[in-house]
């Protein structure tokens, strides 16, 4: 039996609900006690539709090791009976928003800026009775925390859709934003996917695959060798910074948390079989590498790095058509750029969805006055921007980015 920091007293069920359901609500706040609901987690995320490898224990736990350090644990696991329903990974901050200190209530694996697709996983039954225990529990334990900002949330979330029908009355004050993310949908073969590119792209793919092969030794790869793993991520590392640095911005791994996190990650998923870790040499050296992972018959793009000092050759640009080719072949449906909306990605056929931003506190606190702040805000900046010239906005929007190190991180060369 689990031992849990915490556990809530049963869950009074609705008539709609069997009486051979027992459901309970428990808290966890430290990461080793969670371990145990190792295959649980997993059976959870198989039944769950929408789940990715954001929701997964590999992802989240290398995530808390690398930056949970300043973070309070808070994971509300749902039981019927014996057996994992929902899972609520949740995590409490301290966090300076404008003039407020707030204690911040995220989803786990929010607030590095690594994760997208954070979601509450659980069995699509329990969906809304989930939802209503996760608030009520929240409401119980107003002193403990300010402000909920749960982002980047798959906009087919179950729990988000059920949260926000019961956020829209009272005791609660919310605000739903959406950010954009992209992806491509794979079609059957090669020869039809690129028929979806242009035919300066199309003609691109194999001129510079031709260029490369008659210019240099060339080997495409995907690295499913323990003993190389360092090597590679090594190389990510340096190509990614290299290349930022050459444009005076900072890069992704500038942080020595980050990279932690993306060492204790490969790991994880090569053990797991779904890394999908690619690598371009040129003459024996690595020259571009792109760091993605695999879930079901969906792969997520990451990061990449190339090297900018042969970007005539493009090198990132023929690694991610081989990619495509080989994901294609072995019947992958979709890959996933994940948030942003960068024009390169349209390029490779991409087409536009977005995340849910769903924030929310209890009325008449700090929390909810934060939030009526922010979102006056950022209906003041919408508000430039549909009167400012686009030239002028896309300047100033530049320099904002800049000023925050916040850049994108994925760069088509």
């Amino acid at each position: 039996m689990l031992r849990p920091a915490e556990e809530i007293a049963p869950l009074d069920t609705s008539p709609s609900l069997t009486s051979s359901r027992n459901l309970r609500l428990e808290v966890f706040r430290h990461l080793d006690e969670l371990s145990p609901l190792r295959p649980a987690w997993d059976e959870l995320l198989a039944h769950y539709p929408p789940a990715t490898t954001f929701s997964s224990w590999e992802w989240l736990s290398c995530w808390w090791q690398s930056f949970g350090a300043r973070r309070k644990l808070l994971v509300l696991a749902f039981f019927n009976g014996i057996s994992l329903v929902g899972l609520a990974p949740l995590s409490i901050s301290q966090e300076r928003i404008g003039w407020f200190t707030l204690r911040v209530l995220r989803l786990m694996g929010d607030g590095s800026a690594d994760s997208d697709n954070l979601d509450f996983p659980v069995r699509p039954d329990f969906a809304k009775v989930f939802a209503d225990a996760i608030l009520r529990y929240l409401a119980e334990q107003r002193p403990r925390w300010d402000i909920c900002l749960l982002n980047t949330v798959p906009s087919n979330s179950l729990v988000a859709q059920h949260l926000k029908k019961t956020l829209g009355s009272p005791p609660w004050m919310h605000f739903e934003y959406l950010s954009p993310a992209s992806q491509i949908s794979l079609p059957e073969s090669w020869e039809q996917y690129t028929e979806t590119l242009s035919s300066e792209d199309r003609k691109n793919l194999i001129r510079y695959s031709r260029r490369l092969e008659a210019r240099h030794s060339t080997r495409i790869y995907r690295c499913d060798d323990a003993c190389q793993l360092q090597v590679v991520l090594e190389a990510l590392f340096r190509l990614h910074q290299a290349r930022w640095q050459s444009a005076s911005q900072p890069g992704a791994f500038s942080s020595p948390e980050r990279c932690a996190f993306y060492e204790r990650l490969a790991h994880c998923l090569l053990q797991r079989k779904c890394l999908e870790l690619w690598v371009l040499e040129l003459g024996g050296e690595i020259a571009a590498v792109q760091f993605a992972f695999r879930y079901g018959d969906k792969v997520f793009q990451l990061q990449e790095g190339y090297d900018h000092r042969r970007s005539s050759d493009r090198p990132g640009f023929v690694l991610r058509g081989q990619v495509l080719e080989q994901l294609i072949a072995e019947k992958i449906q979709r890959y996933d750029f994940l948030g942003g909306e960068d024009p390169y990605k349209r390029r490779w056929g991409a087409h536009d969805g977005h995340y849910r931003q769903l924030h929310f506190a209890l009325k008449f606190g700090s929390g909810a006055l934060c939030l009526q702040i922010v979102d006056k805000a950022a209906r003041s900046k919408e508000w430039l921007r549909e009167k400012l010239p686009g030239s002028v906005w896309n300047l100033l929007h530049h320099a904002n980015l800049t000023a925050r190190g916040k850049l994108s991180a994925n760069v088509d060369n």
